[in-house]
């Protein structure tokens, strides 16, 4: 019997592994960056980012989550209230398509399959890759673009999370963007010779901002009890 009891865990085992739950959804919110034009606040939506996202929720405390994005930045000095930044009256756009992967963390447990109404605030951080427009300022001293670059940024989202359904959620979520580069504002170019103006605080990269909201709808069997 103890033979047959061990086989039988055997064949269950495989499937609990990967009946695991998943959730789908998409995200619409609003952008902002912060570098050497034009205002400087955290928050401070001005332009449009949609998106998508998958999760597997390999706990009721984590999740792996997969995203893409796809949105503008701009700003404009004469929006600033540095007299300098008025004065010199600089401005850009930018297009951002970006590719996230990584960890969520829950502050309470959400588990979906609870039945009940649940609700968390929740952590997001993990790496992006991300695709902009390289900008200069040319001789005429006019923003131009110069084709597209790519680079990878640091994400550090805070959000909160509730179910408005057995298999639907809605969430708000607020996520700042540490760039590897400091030409989101065409402020220090790479490669563009003679035309290659500087301008700004060269010692910090760029920042940009994604605030929003998500829906997400899961599916998928109740995961097994799981410690990891």
């Amino acid at each position: 019997m103890k033979q047959l009891a061990l086989l039988i865990g055997l064949l269950i085992l495989p499937v609990c592994g990967i009946a695991q739950t998943y959730e789908v959804g998409g995200f619409i919110g609003g952008t902002n960056y912060i570098g050497d034009i034009g205002k400087t606040q955290i928050i401070n939506p001005n332009e449009l980012v949609v998106g998508g996202l998958v999760k597997w929720n390999r706990s009721p405390r984590h999740s792996f989550r997969a995203s893409i994005n796809f949105g503008k930045i701009a700003a404009d000095d004469l929006d600033s209230k540095d007299p300098r930044r008025q004065q010199r009256g600089y401005n850009f756009t930018n297009n951002i398509k970006e590719f996230g992967l990584g960890l969520e963390f829950t502050f309470w447990e959400y588990n979906t399959h609870s039945g009940q109404p649940i609700h968390t605030p929740y952590l997001y951080t993990g790496i992006t890759y991300f695709l902009y427009d390289n900008l200069h300022r040319n001789a005429e001293d006019e923003m131009v673009k110069d084709g597209n670059k790519s680079t990878f940024a640091l994400p550090i989202v805070l959000g909160y999370k509730a179910t408005i359904s057995r298999s639907i959620s809605l969430g708000f979520e607020l996520g700042a963007r540490y760039a590897f580069t400091d030409n989101l504002d065409g402020s220090d170019p790479s490669g563009a010779g003679d035309m290659d103006y500087t301008f700004g605080n060269l010692n910090s990269n760029d920042w940009y901002v994604f605030s929003g909201i998500t829906l997400t709808f899961a599916f998928g069997r109740a995961p097994c009890n799981s410690k990891f």
